[in-house]
């Protein structure tokens, strides 16, 4: 069974000195970096999650996230990763909100989103929990609050309770295009240009609603799909 301390151990010996450099240039967040590929934490993690059951792998995320590690945070969003887990109660999301107090990169960020995104899905009440993100002091959350729930700007029939949601989520977003933040401005806009392949004319509704308080740039990509 993988414990965080051998998952660890695996990716220090698999790391490149040279990348690792790079990495925390580009990145810039104070941690250490081991200079792994994306796609090499992503193999180590779908084998270090066979064999665990669901406890098994939530404290095989913590105890890689709390390593501070770059690709251990990484892997941590990875190793959560999972459509159905019975039971779907709190560990997991627990774990998983956790994580996002802490967040200080896109690229951890955007990690831990695919397991959010699971979770969010298998229980749609989650959402209101985001909620109270929308004015978080750390703009790493309030971006999660669109980063987590992109799956519902995709759909051209979505249910009822799913069109609530996409709505609530545009609710955020419409709140974010004041922020001046530019990451802020790019989940406004992501979120936007997603859902603009199967809703264009809710789009275009809320950019004539909001567009003005909006960076131009922001604006632009958010219509590049549909002008």
């Amino acid at each position: 069974m993988t414990t965080s301390a051998t998952a660890i151990e695996e990716l220090r010996a698999a790391g490149d000195s040279a990348r690792a450099e790079e990495m925390a240039a580009y990145h810039k967040a104070d941690r250490p970096y081991l200079g792994l590929a994306n796609g090499d934490v992503e193999a180590m993690c779908r084998r270090w999650r066979e064999g665990l059951d669901r406890d098994g792998r939530v404290a095989l995320a913590i105890g890689l996230w709390d390593s501070n590690i770059f690709e251990a945070r990484i892997a941590a969003g990875k190793v959560l990763v999972q459509a159905r887990i019975k039971p779907d109660d709190a560990p997991v999301w627990d774990a998983i909100k956790q994580f996002a107090l802490e967040f200080d990169s896109w690229a951890i960020a955007d990690a831990v989103a695919k397991a959010a995104e699971r979770r969010i899905a298998a229980d749609l009440t989650r959402f209101d929990e985001l909620a109270d993100w929308a004015e978080a002091e750390n703009m790493w959350m309030r971006r999660a609050t669109l980063v987590f729930t992109l799956p519902w700007a995709k759909g051209r029939n979505p249910s009822p309770e799913e069109a609530a949601r996409r709505e609530q989520a545009l609710g955020w977003a419409a709140h974010y295009t004041t922020d001046p933040e530019w990451f802020m401005q790019k989940a406004v806009s992501w979120w936007l240009r997603t859902l603009s392949r199967h809703d264009p004319e809710r789009v275009h509704a809320f950019v004539a609603a909001h567009g003005e308080a909006m960076k131009p740039f922001a604006q632009k990509d958010a219509l590049r799909l549909i002008t």
